[in-house]
């Protein structure tokens, strides 16, 4: 029976109402409990999903109006999801950071993958699975990129120690997508001899990595300075998802992870001017394509078929658990991480990840998979994800007791590309590039934020530090150290954007001093009511010019010094004396109210 698109239209808009409505409710539960949005999606996912409500709904037709029965029509949406949260964590790293952490990418990941998948592989054989244990060993030892990560997000923990050793171990395991997927293969049948089929697939996936990496370079970064040169941020944003789409496509095609993918491509538009930018625009999005993810990944979880063999169930999980945790633990250790991160690290990375359904789905199809044995390892997998946001709560707080200082002493190299004790300038034009030079010639560091695509890859290419964003947002000061910065210094041509962005910084950071160009009388005693030192532009040139036209006239440098001093002195005055009558009519006008 054809089913007609109106049908299909409604159900795929009832399903979305679902998603939207018990996210709305249920997420913002688990965040004030403290336990994180992830574990409320995936919760989400098990109370609407076909083995939730929708197994009432046979029953109650009406409970039909609140559950999603097919999992399948949201699982694009959700991958996209894991996409652009691999491609953020891209746009936050470098190329030169990844090759610091190589020891830990090989070392540390290397020997946890092979132990791991050694003893999952051997407990499956004794427990009668036959040449599936192999496969199931090599699944169940990855671990899952997309809750690690996103909890580390949440906690604004990805750029610490431990959210670097995470990452290296996560990026060696989404190397090991390639091998995995073609022992799986060759074990299913139907496949040609081992040497030639996995020099073949490793062949694919080199190629497809370096066509994304020549790409980038040559392809994906002049693409994108011209399209921010026409200023339009809907045609950034959608070149942006297409670079994306596109690098995932190729390492997807060549059987690599699509996320993986996205991860290079991050990295290399990180280092563009433009990653600030891309990060602060994209965020939104990922957020919520990737709650999709885990409410799919929560409604692969059948309630009945863990019910009816729930002791082997959950004292597999609890095994699974223990065995990745001891290895990670080991493997860290042997590599001279500090324990207090090795726990840590252990416990975040000891489920099982989001690539060991598509090894399921893969296994099952070609007849190496029985059902039952399907069933019952989604079923561990799903379980070990859904337990993630509370073993990370349970690892951040043993460690701590094992070592109070954020890992202190841990033997990952830190990121010395993060600004610190730098000046903030907010706009490079004549006025900004001026101070920035004034900087560099007393070897002050400093960063600037222009909103000018041109501008900002011209003093990019001269070796100015210099990002493309807006600087009246806060997300675009975080991502270049605000938090850190000595003082903000704003240059900007737009008032408005010079107020909006004086008010965030004296809101966020009240103790770092803050300087503002103003255009008139009017914008200067603005500008000082929100919290600036002003320097009115007008005022300083006609003082400049005066200061000429004395020293002309023969009068002594001292007293034209003088002379100046105290004009400046009663226009700052002015400025002052406009910024209590206009403090005084705001007061007057809430006592009215």
């Amino acid at each position: 029976m054809e089913v007609s698109k109106e049908v299909v239209d409604a159900a795929w808009i009832k399903d979305v109402f679902v998603f939207l409505g018990a996210a709305g409710i249920v997420v913002p539960l688990f965040h004030r409990a403290r336990i994180g949005a992830v574990l409320g999606f995936l919760v989400v996912g098990l109370v609407v999903g076909p083995y939730g409500l929708g197994r009432i709904a046979q029953e109650y037709p009406w409970f039909e109006y609140l559950t999603i029965r097919d999992p399948r029509r949201v699982e694009p949406f959700a991958e996209l999801g894991v996409i652009f949260l691999l491609f953020l964590l891209g746009l936050e790293l470098s190329f030169a950071r990844l090759w610091q952490m190589r020891r830990y990418v090989l070392g540390v990941g290397g020997i946890q993958v092979g132990l791991t998948a050694l003893v999952i592989g051997a407990a499956a054989g004794l427990a009668g699975v036959g040449e599936a244990a192999i496969v199931v060993g090599l699944c169940l030892a990855l671990s899952s990129t997309a809750i690690v990560m996103q909890l580390l997000r949440e906690q604004h923990r990805s750029a610490t120690a431990t959210g670097r050793l995470a990452l290296a171990i996560l990026l060696f395991q989404d190397l090991m997508v390639v091998p995995i997927l073609f022992v799986t293969g060759v074990l299913g049948g139907g496949q040609r001899g081992i040497g030639t089929g996995l020099l073949i697939a490793l062949g694919q996936a080199a190629a497809a990595v370096g066509i994304i990496m020549v790409a980038g370079r040559y392809v994906m970064r002049p693409l994108l300075r011209f399209v921010v040169a026409t200023g339009s941020r809907d045609l950034i944003m959608a070149v942006t998802v297409l670079i994306v789409v596109a690098a995932a496509g190729s390492t997807g095609a060549a059987g690599l992870t699509t996320a993986l993918g996205a991860f290079l491509a991050g990295l290399l538009l990180g280092e563009t001017e433009y990653g600030h930018q891309i990060e602060i625009d994209l965020d939104p999005f990922k957020g919520l394509l990737l709650g999709l993810f885990f409410v799919t990944v929560g409604m692969t979880i059948d309630l009945r078929e863990i019910a009816a063999q729930a002791l082997y169930v959950f004292a597999a999980v609890i095994g699974l658990l223990a065995i990745k945790a001891v290895t990670l633990f080991g493997a860290a250790r042997v590599l001279g991480v500090s324990r207090a991160l090795s726990l840590e690290v252990a416990l975040i990375l000891a489920q099982a990840g989001e690539f060991a359904f598509v090894v399921i789905a893969l296994a099952r199809g070609n007849g190496l998979f029985a059902e039952p044995l399907a069933q019952f390892v989604t079923a561990v997998v799903g379980i070990s994800m859904i337990l993630t946001p509370l073993l990370s709560l349970g690892a951040r707080r043993l460690a701590g007791r094992v070592q109070p200082a954020e890992h202190a002493g841990s033997a990952l190299p830190e990121d010395e590309s993060e600004l610190q004790n730098h000046v903030l300038i907010a706009g490079f034009g004549r006025v900004g590039r001026t101070i920035a030079g004034v900087l560099a010639a007393e070897n002050i560091d400093f960063v600037a934020l222009d909103a000018d695509g041109a501008l900002v890859t011209r003093e990019r290419k001269r070796g100015n530090p210099i990002h493309f964003g807006d600087a009246s947002r806060e997300e675009s000061l975080e991502r270049v150290g605000a938090a850190k910065a000595r003082a903000f210094v704003i240059t900007l041509d737009e008032p408005a954007a010079a107020e909006r962005m004086v008010a965030v910084c004296s809101r966020r950071w009240p103790d770092v001093p803050i300087f503002a160009r103003a255009k008139d009388l009017a914008h200067a005693s603005k500008l000082a009511s929100l919290g600036a030192v002003v320097v009115p532009e007008a005022v300083e040139a006609s003082l400049q010019l005066a200061g000429r036209v004395l020293e002309k006239l023969d009068l002594p440098e001292e007293h034209v010094a003088q002379r100046l001093a105290l004009a400046r002195e009663a226009e700052l005055g002015r400025i002052h004396s406009a910024k209590v009558e206009k403090d005084g009519r705001s007061g007057r006008a809430r006592a009215a109210d």
